[in-house]
């Protein structure tokens, strides 16, 4: 079986929109993709302010965002389709939205964008709200990529992305088990303190590079609550804007400073991460994705710390490493439509697996 879908992913760093056009393939249970299209688009600064300030709308202003932000995505959308010449060529859309208030242990995750509005515009039929019915079941909802990991990269033992928040999943050959989570805030963090330097983004960790470890600072934040958990465990974007960044101000230390040690902390957190997952980590593999695989200085101290423990870092092709989370949205899309579950409870912890995801027409038949 055949199925030709878009995936439309917005990362917590509001960097941009990843937007992918796949054709997945259905043998017998397994599964082959070929990207066929992808594309990453910039926000502009007026979306660049009103994502990162969405939390604080009232609810009525938070609406009209919602439906302002659906309508854009629709228009973006329908120049992607133009443009690639994709009419009547696409089956589904895969509408993330872009995540504002994540709190399920209050039963909580909000992603931005009417979904609606996408499909009305499209003529395309589009799924949206992922973490929805996981959240209900009793899950945190997050991560939702590993189904995808699972049924498109069967190689591989560990997927990291880093992105904005950086997450780890583990998928265990032997009982075909699957532990995933979100290690700690990476590239929003990251992205913050380049600004402060002038910079939009510290390009190959070349900043983080000439700094200095403040050990001091970097025993605090190996130290938050959040990293003693067992998973499921998610995080909010919050825990990154207002714990993570309000313990860094609080130390009197050079930027370059700030960006080496936040840089050992993501990589420490990585480890301790994978000593979490399994006690048998050599000759395992580590499958890279996300901005922070372009980060040369992270990716350099990150593989220093992983030769004692025999782990293989494996950093795809530019294609896989910038668009498998937009990849994976397209391809959850084809599991809800097919009524098939997109979750994992052994990830999340719901209590039972969940064919998540709202359907919206595009158009009647």
């Amino acid at each position: 079986m055949i199925y030709r879908a878009i995936g439309i992913m917005s990362g917590s760093s509001t960097d941009g929109l990843d937007i992918v056009h796949a054709q997945f393939e259905e043998n017998q249970g397994s599964w082959n993709f070929e990207i066929q299209h992808a594309e990453c688009l910039t926000y502009n600064s007026f979306w660049k302010d009103t994502l990162r300030n969405a939390e604080t709308l009232s609810s009525k202003e938070f609406f009209q965002v919602n439906f302002e932000y659906g309508k854009f995505i629709a228009g973006i959308l329908q120049d992607f389709i133009e443009k690639n010449e994709l009419h009547f060529k696409t089956q589904l859309i895969g509408f993330h939205g872009h995540t504002v208030f994540h709190n399920p242990s209050k039963g909580i995750s909000v992603q931005l964008g009417d979904a609606a509005i996408i499909a009305a515009d499209t003529g395309i039929n589009t799924i949206s709200n992922l973490r929805n019915l996981d959240i209900a079941l009793g899950g945190q909802g997050a991560p939702i990529v590993p189904m995808g990991e699972k049924l498109l990269f069967p190689a591989y033992d560990f997927f990291l992305n880093i992105g904005g928040i950086a997450n780890l999943s583990y998928h265990n050959k032997e009982d075909h088990s699957v532990i995933a989570f979100d290690i700690c805030p990476a590239n929003r963090i990251l992205d913050i303190l380049a600004s402060r330097t002038g910079k939009t983004f510290d390009e190959k960790g070349k900043t983080a590079r000439v700094g200095n470890v403040n050990e001091a600072l970097l025993t605090a934040l190996n130290a938050l609550e959040y990293y003693h958990r067992e998973p499921p465990k998610s995080l909010s974007n919050q825990f990154g804007t207002e714990t993570i960044l309000n313990l860094i101000n609080n130390y009197n230390i050079s930027s370059e400073d700030k960006l080496r040690t936040y840089t050992e902390h993501v990589c420490e957190q990585i480890v301790a991460s994978l000593k979490t997952c399994t006690h048998e980590l050599a000759h395992k593999n580590i499958f890279v994705s996300g901005g922070g695989a372009y980060n040369l200085f992270l990716i350099e101290t990150l593989r220093v710390k992983l030769l004692a423990l025999e782990i293989e870092l494996v950093i795809p092709d530019a294609m896989i490493i910038e668009y498998k989370e937009a990849l994976i949205m397209a391809f959850l899309a084809i599991l809800r439509w097919r009524e098939e579950s997109t979750t994992l409870p052994s990830v999340t912890g719901a209590s039972r697996a969940g064919i998540g995801g709202a359907c919206w027409i595009g158009q009647q038949a």
